[in-house]
């Protein structure tokens, strides 16, 4: 069995990874999310304008599960894939799209529906930690049906070049939807300058996006002698005022989230 994934810039040779993820992710993980897309397009088909709070939390949340390290729990995987398989049905009968026919189709119509996909990806992260935070955009919501269902459908190079363009102006949106949720929550972020030296002593590093997790964790730890470290596109996290009050949110550890292998195999202590 083989894979097909090139959805980041670690990508192997530069064209795609075919026997295991240069994340790390196994031949079945990246098969297993393969068809929990197709699932999602045939969701988006089947729902035609008449999502519902459901579908939105189960589109946003598996095109979240799907960017590259989100998620490689196979088990966690095939749990949400019945979850989506029910929903659907819920609308009648589909047919699911197979997304290893759009790997291997023409490369302009996979360039493009490729960009659209991994695009709604990014743009899931931000709906969902908004969300997480209380905010939502109902506009937002409405153009991952739009977009999901086009991949599955036939259009010619320009109509998708169009949907791409019309992306990046929703994600514009939803970047200011997030931006929204962390400074209403967290107040706005001020320059700090963040030690990258690990003090003797425990603590746990944090990896991700998710400012909310960040929040309960510091106020778990708080007064019990565990000190707090970024680590990665977490690194912001120290500017907003709500979170760099914690006094033992101390510093920053590693670099880039394609480093976290190798880097949290030799954390120190």
């Amino acid at each position: 069995m083989s894979m097909f994934c090139f959805q980041c810039k670690q990508t192997a040779k530069g064209t795609g990874c075919t026997i295991g993820g240069v994340c790390g992710k196994k031949v079945d993980t990246a098969n297993l999310l393969d068809a929990m897309t197709g699932k999602l397009v045939a969701l988006a088909i089947a729902v035609n304008g008449k999502n519902t709070a459901k579908t939105d939390e189960l589109m946003i949340d598996g095109l979240f599960t799907a960017i590259t390290n989100v998620n490689f729990n196979d088990e966690s995987i095939a749990k949400l894939e019945i979850k989506i398989d029910a929903e659907i049905k819920k609308y009648g009968d589909y047919k699911e799209t197979d997304m290893k026919a759009i790997w291997d189709g023409d490369e302009d119509i996979r360039s493009l529906k490729s960009l659209i996909l991994f695009g709604l990806r990014g743009m899931a992260a931000y709906a969902h930690h908004a969300k997480i935070l209380g905010k939502s955009d109902k506009n937002v919501n409405a153009f991952f049906y739009k977009a999901m269902a086009a991949i599955g459908q036939e259009h010619t190079a320009d109509e998708l070049l169009a949907l791409v363009i019309e992306l990046g102006n929703v994600n514009l949106a939803c970047m200011a939807l997030l931006d929204d949720a962390n400074t209403s929550t967290y107040g706005h972020p001020v320059p700090v300058k963040v030690t990258t030296n690990i003090e003797k002593g425990p603590f746990i590093v944090v990896t991700g996006h998710d400012l909310k997790d960040l929040e309960l964790l510091l106020k778990q730890t708080e007064g019990k002698g565990i000190n707090i470290y970024t680590h990665g596109e977490m690194l912001p996290a120290h500017g907003y005022p709500e979170l760099k009050k914690y006094a033992h949110l101390i510093g920053n550890f590693g670099t880039a989230w394609q480093n976290q292998q190798k880097e949290f195999d030799n954390i120190p202590g």
